[in-house]
């Protein structure tokens, strides 16, 4: 695990308390170049920010709610996404009253869902190219727009049975089917 100068380290500080004081999120300090992944504090300095004991840093790393990165020599280092996690853990369980099992369930969800909407933004940002085949074979991209939403509309597909012809394994070819696509014209 390579050392962090303090420079890079009081960053990330500053950051930890603008996600905690929720100034600041997990995406948008991934968006202006920060690792959220990056192990930086120490038990100390992680408990400090989340405002948590630090006895309670290592019950959530024994319960497998938060748990942290070990350097060579076994200390925990925590990131920015672990302070994110341990601050709302003690809000869940400090103003909600919800238990370990409760909080860490919802941890779960929330971070299913930040993988989904990032996976979605990826899928969003128009680098997800869409391709067609002519009959010859011969491939070309097409550009998204909404015209190409409007003919989508206009086809419908047809499926029929592919015969065995000259295949040597007649059980396969039958088990084979082609779709169709065609316009229809009004």
């Amino acid at each position: 695990m390579a050392r962090v100068s303090q420079q890079k380290r009081r960053l990330y500080e500053m950051c930890a308390m603008a996600i905690v004081a929720q100034r600041a999120d997990l995406e948008g300090a991934t968006r202006v170049g920060f690792d959220v992944d990056l192990p930086v504090f120490s038990v100390g300095r992680a408990a400090e920010l989340a405002d948590i004991h630090p006895q309670t840093l290592r019950q959530y790393d024994r319960s497998g709610l938060v748990v942290p990165q070990r350097t060579e020599g076994g200390a925990r280092r925590y990131s920015l996404r672990d302070v994110d996690r341990l601050a709302q853990a003690q809000t869940m369980s400090q103003r909600d009253g919800i238990n370990l099992t409760g909080i860490a369930r919802i941890l779960g969800l929330e971070e299913e869902n930040r993988q989904l909407r990032r996976q979605l933004a990826r899928l969003n940002d128009g680098s997800v190219s869409v391709f067609t085949a002519d009959a010859e074979g011969d491939i070309t991209e097409v550009r998204r727009s909404s015209r190409a939403r409007h003919w989508r509309r206009q086809l419908h597909p047809q499926t029929r049975q592919l015969s065995a012809g000259a295949s040597h394994r007649p059980a396969q070819a039958e088990s084979k089917s082609v779709v169709l696509w065609h316009t229809i014209y009004r």
